[in-house]
């Protein structure tokens, strides 16, 4: 016994002593957003909304440009340098070397990321024979709107990592669109195991990418765990998971903030900004938005396809209120269809006073003197360029009822509004967007020409000839002065045919735990954590 005792005694000095001076082992840096509203998939090509953005295309991917921080200025990504042939049709891009798709559980690549990719990435969306292009429902509604199908004649493959695309006509937008979320690049590796697995569907679902972060599971429209990339090559973030927890609710997603369950958190509630400023474990940042909230009408539904109608409900909305009650002040009235702090943005477009008595003449005109009954659709989710849907849903409610027209408000989740609004099932909705590239066309074009109808980006599927065509013209040269008259008269013609209601352009806002570091607002509404730190 007295042995034994003596041995288990030198063993425990042994241990005590190799432990002497041992550094214990870092804490793991956990930093967790309390997200908006969950992503519609996990593959940008398929989405237009931020939510979808945030949670993969900016966390898991990278395209082959991409923008400086704070700014629409381009910077190099998976392209390392690119040319511009003499006529505007050819750009070649040398892409980068030594860059790794993420390894997971489900996928480990045996190859870098190299020309194939490139190819694969947008033969999907564009080659209708590709055994992917109707997975997922065959829509790629920035792609589409973009009209990117169109201009690129071909994409070749010069050698592992050169790729040159040509276009059938110059297209001044063309590098900013690439650099826009739905031209992440996928593996086409990861794509042809799936294949032959026969779980296509997954590509969508389980992501495999070049970025920041790395996929490990999503509990459904609850919350998405990542992990940091070691291997990634701008850099390994400074946090080493990633959770995004998804609270529809502003007020209850800055509660979590303030008990420091998420970190940060975007579109508070306007309401809350002075509980904010008063708590000093807390900053509110903010910035211009790139953005609009509209009213759309989908003109193919009666009584919406009657211009007197529009222009009635344009009278009828007393939008400097809504500034007021719905963004506090923080925000302004919107005339166009661009926002003001855009190039092209035309000063001089005669807009909609509120006016009740008008109103009631142009549903006279219309030959509705005793108004209708229609449904008015919105989300249950806050929005950069719209914080309170159901507040400023009621306010229309109000307004509209005092010219004799009669709305039933309709409330849908968020998944579900934008894929109806995508069919043009809604004929009055409460919509929005923020610009993807800081370019005019992502607004004009994206979501209001002809094109833009079949990929859903164009709500009220509206489809004026003539403004296309101005639209259309203004995109094959990169002479400033000659694209801004091009859009000064789409813009008249938009504000003649009214299929919106241009309601505001709003300051866009998130909320930090005072703590975090590196976080860079983007003009287009989006979130990057990869230089974000936490101590």
């Amino acid at each position: 016994m007295k042995y034994f005792l003596l041995i288990l005694f030198a063993a425990s000095n042994v241990w005590a002593t190799s432990n002497v001076g041992a550094t214990p082992k870092p804490k793991k840096k956990i930093f967790t957003y309390c997200a908006e509203a969950a992503p519609i998939a996990f593959n940008a090509q398929l989405a237009s909304d931020g939510a979808t953005f945030n949670a993969s295309s900016r966390t898991m991917y990278n395209r082959l440009l991409g923008f400086e921080n704070n700014s629409t200025h381009l910077i190099p990504s998976l392209a390392e340098s690119w040319s511009v042939s003499a006529d505007g049709r050819k750009f070649t891009f040398n892409l980068r070397k030594n860059v790794k798709f993420h390894t997971t559980n489900y996928f480990k690549p045996t190859r870098l990321f190299n020309a194939d990719d490139v190819l694969f990435t947008f033969a999907r969306m564009r080659d209708k024979n590709n055994p992917y292009h109707l997975i997922g429902g065959g829509q790629y509604p920035s792609f589409q709107a973009q009209q990117m199908g169109e201009i690129i004649e071909k994409i070749e493959k010069i050698d592992e990592y050169t790729v040159k695309f040509t276009l059938r006509r110059p297209e001044a937008p063309f590098l900013a669109n690439l650099a826009m979320d739905f031209a992440s690049i996928l593996s086409a590796e990861y794509g042809a195991k799936l294949l032959v697995e026969k779980k296509p569907e997954d590509i969508d679902k389980l992501a495999v990418g070049t970025g920041p972060f790395i996929f490990e599971r999503y509990v459904k429209d609850k919350s998405i765990h990542y992990k940091s990339n070691s291997d990634y090559f701008a850099g390994k973030s400074l946090i080493d998971h990633l959770v995004f927890i998804i609270v529809t609710d502003p007020t209850q997603r800055l509660k979590k903030v303030i008990n420091n369950e998420c970190q940060m958190m975007p579109d508070p509630d306007p309401r809350d900004f002075a509980e904010i400023k008063k708590n000093t474990d807390l900053k509110l940042l903010q910035e211009p938005g790139l953005n609009i909230a509209y009213l759309s009408m989908v003109v193919e539904k009666p009584p919406f396809a009657n211009v007197f109608i529009r222009k009635a409900i344009h009278h009828a909305l007393d939008r400097e209120n809504y500034i007021k009650e719905v963004y506090r002040g923080n925000a302004q009235v919107a005339k166009n269809p661009i926002p003001p702090i855009m190039w092209s943005y035309n000063r001089q477009t005669q807009d909609y006073e509120y006016n009740v008595v008008k109103a009631k003449e142009y549903l006279q005109k219309a030959g509705a003197v005793d108004g209708f009954t229609t449904d008015l659709w919105y989300a249950d989710a806050s929005r950069p360029y719209n914080p309170n849907a159901k507040l400023m849903a009621q306010l229309i409610q109000k307004d509209l009822a005092a010219v004799g027209i009669r709305v039933n408000l309709k409330q849908l989740e968020w998944q579900e509004f934008l894929r109806r609004s995508r069919q043009g099932e809604l004929a009055l909705s409460i919509q929005g967007w923020t610009g993807d590239n800081g370019d005019p066309d992502n607004f004009l074009n994206n979501l209001l020409s002809c094109q833009a109808i079949a990929g859903g980006n164009n709500r009220a599927r509206w489809c004026n000839h003539k403004f296309s065509f101005l639209v259309d013209r203004a995109r094959v040269t990169t002479n400033i002065q000659i694209r801004t008259k091009y859009y000064d008269e789409a813009q008249r013609i938009f504000k003649e045919e009214a299929p919106w209601v241009t309601i505001a352009h709003a300051k866009v806002f998130k909320v930090a735990q005072k703590n975090v570091e590196g976080y860079h607002l983007s003009p287009f509404g989006v979130i990057e954590f990869q230089r974000v730190s936490v101590p």
